[in-house]
C-alpha cells in the first residue's frame, strides 16, 4: 500500500455515529458521537437512532479529517459498515459514503461489522500485539454472540453461535428487571466488582456444546426478582451487588465453558475476544486466568476498540484495499449480513 494512503472508515450500525482515519494500519482519528435519546426509552429506538445519524454524520466525518490533520481530497478510499445492524442507521451510512466516495471518484469498500470487532486486533496501537493465525475469535455484543475460526483475514467460519438472544441482551434485559437504566450491562459490571458471585445461583442454558442460548437466563432473572420482592420489596436495593456478582459471574462461566469445548474440538490455543461485552471486567479477569492456567495465548482489544467505532471499519477497509476488494456503487445496507 503507498505510503500516504488514507483510508476514511464510516460506522453507523446501531445507535453510534462513528469516523475514523487510519494511515499504515494506524489509527489518526476516531471519533463517536454517542445517541443519549435512547437512555429515556431503555432501550434504542431505531427511528429516531437513523434520523440522528442524519444529524451527527456529517460533523463526525469532519472532526475525523480534521482530527487526522488531511483534507478529504487526500482520502484513497472510503470504508463503511455493510452490516449487519438496523436497517435505517445502516442506510444512512451507506448512503453517505456512496455519495462521498463517489463526489471524491475513490473506491469504495464494504465492511461487515462483525468482522471489524475481529479484525480491530490489527491496527497498531501501543500494548496491542496481534493474534497469529489460526485463532479463535470470542465476537460479544448487544446483537452477537459467536464463535469464529479465523484462518486469515478474509477466511472465517462461525463454529459456534447464539441460538436466540446476544449476552449483550441478557446483561441489559437483566439490568432493566434490576431497575437500573440503559445501557445496563456496565452498571452491572460495575456493581459486581463490590458482591459476593457466589451469593446466588443462576442457571447455564444447556445447548450444543459451541452455541449458546440467553433467553432462559433471562427468564430465569426475572422470575428469581419477582418472587423475592414479593417476600421483601427492598430485596433488590439490599442485595444489588450480590445479585449483579453472581449474574456476571454466571454469564462469564458460560462464555468459558464454550471457549474452552472450541480450543478443546480445534486445537488452537490463541483467543481473541471482540464486541461491547469484551469491556466487561469480569469476561477480560476469565480470559487472563485461562491464559495463565491453560496456556492460551489470549487477546484483548483495546477499550476504544471494544465498543461500535469506526477504526475497526477502517481498519478491515485498509486489508480491503491491500487485495484491491472493492465495492461498486450499486452496494446496498444489509441488516442481516453473514460473516
Amino acid at each position: 500500500m503507498e505510503k500516504n494512503c488514507y483510508i476514511l472508515g464510516i460506522e453507523s450500525s446501531c445507535d453510534d455515529t462513528a469516523a475514523a482515519v487510519i494511515n499504515n494500519d494506524v489509527i489518526l482519528s476516531n471519533v463517536v458521537a454517542t445517541q443519549k435519546i435512547h437512555e429515556a426509552y431503555g432501550g434504542v429506538v431505531p427511528e429516531l437512532a437513523s434520523r440522528a445519524h442524519q444529524q451527527n454524520i456529517v460533523p463526525v466525518v469532519h472532526q475525523a479529517l480534521q482530527q487526522a490533520n488531511i483534507d478529504k481530497k487526500q482520502l484513497s478510499a472510503i470504508a463503511f459498515t455493510r452490516g449487519p445492524g438496523l436497517m435505517g442507521s445502516l442506510l444512512v451510512g451507506t448512503s453517505f459514503s456512496k455519495s462521498f466516495a463517489f463526489g471524491l471518484d475513490i473506491p469504495l469498500l464494504d465492511v461487515n461489522h462483525m468482522q471489524a470487532h475481529i479484525l480491530a486486533h490489527f491496527i497498531k496501537a501501543k500494548g496491542q500485539e496481534p493474534p497469529s493465525f489460526p485463532f479463535l475469535a470470542l465476537t460479544i455484543s448487544g446483537g452477537h454472540t459467536q464463535i469464529v475460526r479465523v484462518s486469515d483475514y478474509f477466511d472465517l467460519q462461525v463454529i459456534g453461535q447464539t441460538i436466540d438472544d446476544a449476552v449483550g441482551e441478557a446483561f441489559d434485559k437483566s439490568a432493566k428487571i434490576l431497575g437500573l437504566p440503559y445501557p445496563g450491562g456496565p452498571l452491572i459490571d460495575a456493581h459486581a466488582k463490590k458482591g459476593d458471585s457466589k451469593k446466588f445461583m443462576f442457571p447455564k442454558p444447556k445447548v450444543s456444546p459451541l452455541d449458546f442460548s440467553f433467553s432462559g437466563l433471562k427468564t430465569a432473572v426475572l422470575y428469581f426478582v419477582q418472587k423475592n420482592v414479593a417476600n421483601n420489596p427492598n430485596f433488590i436495593q439490599e442485595n444489588l451487588e450480590d445479585i449483579c456478582a453472581s449474574l456476571q459471574h454466571t454469564i462469564v462461566d458460560y462464555l468459558m465453558d464454550k471457549l474452552k469445548n472450541a480450543v478443546k474440538q480445534t486445537g488452537i490455543t490463541r483467543v481473541a475476544i471482540g464486541g461491547g461485552v469484551s469491556a466487561n471486567s469480569g469476561i477480560r479477569a476469565a480470559l487472563q486466568e485461562a491464559e495463565q492456567k491453560y496456556g492460551w495465548h489470549v487477546h484483548i482489544p483495546k477499550f476504544e476498540f471494544c465498543t461500535d467505532n469506526a477504526a475497526m471499519i477502517a481498519m478491515v477497509g485498509a486489508l480491503k484495499y491491500k487485495q484491491k476488494y472493492f465495492a461498486d456503487n450499486t452496494v446496498t445496507a444489509n441488516a442481516r449480513m453473514k460473516l
